[in-house]
């Protein structure tokens, strides 16, 4: 397969026993060495300059220099230690955009998804991985058993109701998406092919994998030859695991596989996909790039994806 997925990776030992000491992240957090990791509704912090070559960086603000940010965050949690060097999410969306501004220390708060392609592995990882945490904190503030207020716990890796006579305890969500290239090796005797499709609302000419929801009570393999099947009418089998990448967007993991298909022709279901087609690697070595194509012309999904990564590989696998 080709290279590394954007936001898997991270660098950090997530200390999941540790976490549970108040006292000890009070001490980590009062280390001036810590660093902290601001998120403002759902934006990270970006120095545009901030590598060689103009590479977008993360700024991450020593504790030592933090002390407005951790005065106005509305909640701080713990991410991991790096060596001795601990890192904290905090989320900075109470404040207006201005405010915020006023705290970004010579960053701007961006959409990762507009630079996390072209990050440094580790850095993208750390802050989607900060982004989903503050994302989950912000959807929870009240129990979904009783209705009653939560409070984070465990260094921010719990939320706990105040319900007296039975507390509850919630931990971050991740809902699990199949997502899938499906390829046939000789369609109509004329050699290889892969399914993509597009939906509406996407960019004008930006064709993807297949993608959906794992429902209750089915196995991922399940989930794969099901949401092809209602979405496009083909039949798939040797549905096979390729890789997963965690994708905060807002708190989806992607599971990639690769699967056959067994018929071809195609029912595309209009709630779900504009389009959905079968192109020979030709035809897609020749699409465009998400957001720079010309008007009309066929795009790639985004270089930050899974979906991106899938349909490289199939590219490399299949050669000229």
């Amino acid at each position: 397969m080709t290279g590394k997925l954007i936001y898997a990776g991270v660098a950090l030992d997530r200390v999941a026993v540790a976490r549970r000491d108040d006292t000890w992240i009070a001490e980590r957090l009062a280390d001036p060495e810590a660093r902290i990791v601001p998120v403002w509704r759902d934006f990270n912090l970006i120095a545009a300059n901030a590598g060689a070559g103009g590479t977008p960086g993360a700024v991450l603000i020593a504790a030592a220099e933090a002390g407005q940010v951790l005065a106005a965050a509305a909640e701080v949690a713990i991410l991991g230690l790096e060596n001795a060097t601990a890192y904290f999410a905090a989320d900075l969306s109470g404040l207006d955009e201005a405010a915020a501004g006023r705290l970004a220390d010579g960053g701007e708060f961006r959409d990762l998804r507009q630079v996390g392609a072209l990050m440094r592995g580790p850095e993208a990882a750390l802050l989607a991985y900060a982004r989903g945490l503050m994302y989950w904190h912000r959807r929870h503030r009240f129990c979904g058993v009783c209705g009653e207020p939560t409070d984070s716990q465990y260094g921010g890796h719990v939320r706990r109701c105040r319900n007296a006579a039975e507390p509850h305890e919630h931990f971050p969500r991740t809902d699990p998406a199949v997502i899938m290239l499906v390829t046939h090796d000789d369609l109509d005797g004329g050699g290889p092919a892969a399914l993509l499709g597009r939906q509406s609302r996407w960019p004008d000419g930006m064709y993807s994998t297949l993608a959906g929801f794992v429902e209750p009570g089915e196995s991922l393999e399940e989930a794969v030859a099901r949401e092809v099947r209602e979405e496009t009418g083909v039949a798939v089998a040797d549905v096979r695991y390729q890789a997963s990448q965690p994708w905060p967007f807002p708190s989806s993991l992607m599971l990639g596989f690769r699967a056959r298909a067994v018929t071809t022709g195609i029912d595309v279901d209009q709630r779900e996909l504009q389009d959905a087609r079968w192109f020979r690697p030709g035809e897609v070595r020749a699409f465009g790039e998400w957001g720079t194509a010309p008007p009309g012309a066929k795009r790639l999904p985004r270089k930050d994806s899974i979906a991106r990564w899938l349909v490289e590989g199939w590219l490399a696998e299949v050669g000229a």
